[in-house]
């Protein structure tokens, strides 16, 4: 069969530990399928995250890592709707009515046996798989829609189908040039906590304080939108890895200056945040780029959250190649400004002042929401920054 029909076929994602139970599935449904396969479930997670054209999970419940219970659950719960929404069938060898009363509660589409036929079985993943196409086709045509407009009024960002247009047009002229393109998902730490703590319009308020602070610090080429609620995706072009990272904890600092107060009691966010890069001569999609940021960001909350998660790992300050700046007094600078003026030695640690008090006006514009031009000052911080190295070059 020729390439070009391979990508017309629907592809589905088998998870069985057997390899021989995989064997014979793919028997049934080749010439009608395109397949994938894993032997547990945390690999078949990983798969889901990084490869959006999957229309259908077969999934075994007794598998070693991840069952699949256990995979239901984070499929079901699944912040990105192609995920959640996916038909699952749950392939088992225990027929008993127990195991398929739970493999439903636990969010399975269908329940099937491994002993039955071809007809029945490709009968069946080809009604779950165009049922996953008409869903699929509604929601890109509610997203065109929305494409009338690139602001979300909701939330006064991009919209997520302008993201994916715009971070499209971006992705290609970094492969024409060589250059970089990075993706940044940003969650809110223990959002689901916050709602069920404090209640949704709470939450709502933490959510929409991000947005804005995000709004404020970003580049004009930069574009953000919200995936979720609790969760936003920035892209960034011409940005490497290290200065991704460099903003992302520049970011979480910020937030984690910050203290909203509601019925007198005081709330503080935290933010865990995956990073992915472009990379030069592997052809990736936008979709693929933030898998792998999400893919990373779960791993930052499962090692408890509030930590920026690079191509290596856990990114922390000393990793980023930053200039060694000592923070300066602001009331030696106040002194030497009331005594002698505006003079030249006070010009040049202008970029080093904004730097020590950026922290502070960041909290001052959450809060006030004053217009303080904070991209601006990081630019002029960064400019600094740069000037010092190329002196001591």
């Amino acid at each position: 069969m020729s390439d070009e029909s391979d990508q017309t076929l629907p592809r589905v994602l088998i998870i069985d530990d057997s390899r021989m139970v995989r064997a014979s599935i793919i028997r049934h449904v080749r010439g009608r399928f395109e397949v994938r396969e894993e032997a547990d479930g945390e690999a078949g997670w990983q798969t889901l995250l990084v490869d959006p054209t999957i229309q259908a999970v077969i999934t075994d419940i007794g598998m070693p890592v991840l069952d699949g219970y256990g995979l239901l659950e984070r499929i079901r719960s699944s912040r990105l709707s192609r995920i959640s929404t996916l038909p699952v069938v749950v392939i088992s060898g225990d027929d008993e009515p127990e195991v398929r009363i739970k493999a439903k509660s636990a969010g399975a589409t269908d329940f099937i046996s491994k002993s039955i036929g071809n007809i029945e079985l490709l009968a069946r993943l080809e009604a779950l798989t165009q049922l996953a196409r008409t869903q699929r086709d509604l929601e890109e045509s509610r997203a065109a829609l929305a494409t009338a407009s690139s602001v979300d009024p909701a939330s006064g960002l991009a919209t997520q189908s302008y993201l994916h247009h715009h971070a499209s047009q971006e992705l290609s002229l970094a492969r024409r040039h060589n250059g970089e393109l990075s993706v940044m998902v940003i969650d809110i730490d223990q959002f689901d906590t916050l709602v069920a703590r404090y209640g949704a319009h709470v939450a709502q308020l933490v959510n929409r304080k991000l947005s804005k602070i995000l709004a404020t610090r970003l580049r004009k080429e930069d574009t953000v939108a919200e995936l979720n609620t609790g969760r936003f995706a920035v892209v960034s072009p011409s940005t490497s890895m290290s200065g991704a990272g460099t903003f992302a904890m520049r970011l979480c600092g910020a937030i984690d200056q910050i203290v909203m107060t509601y019925r007198e009691e005081r709330i503080r966010i935290h933010l865990t945040i995956g990073l992915a890069t472009s990379e030069a001569g592997r052809m990736q999609t936008v979709s693929e780029l933030i898998g792998i940021a999400i893919q990373r960001l779960a791993a930052g909350q499962a090692a408890g959250g509030g930590r920026v998660i690079g191509d290596h790992g856990q990114l922390a300050p000393e990793m980023l190649p930053q200039p060694a700046r000592a923070a300066v007094s602001i009331d030696q600078i106040l002194q030497q400004l009331r005594a002698a003026g505006a003079d030249a030695s006070l010009r040049k640690q202008l970029p080093d002042a904004i730097r020590t008090l950026l922290p502070l006006l960041e909290l001052v514009e959450s809060e006030y929401h004053s217009g303080l031009p904070l991209a601006a000052l990081a630019r002029i911080i960064e400019t600094g920054l740069v000037t010092a190295v190329h002196k001591n070059e």
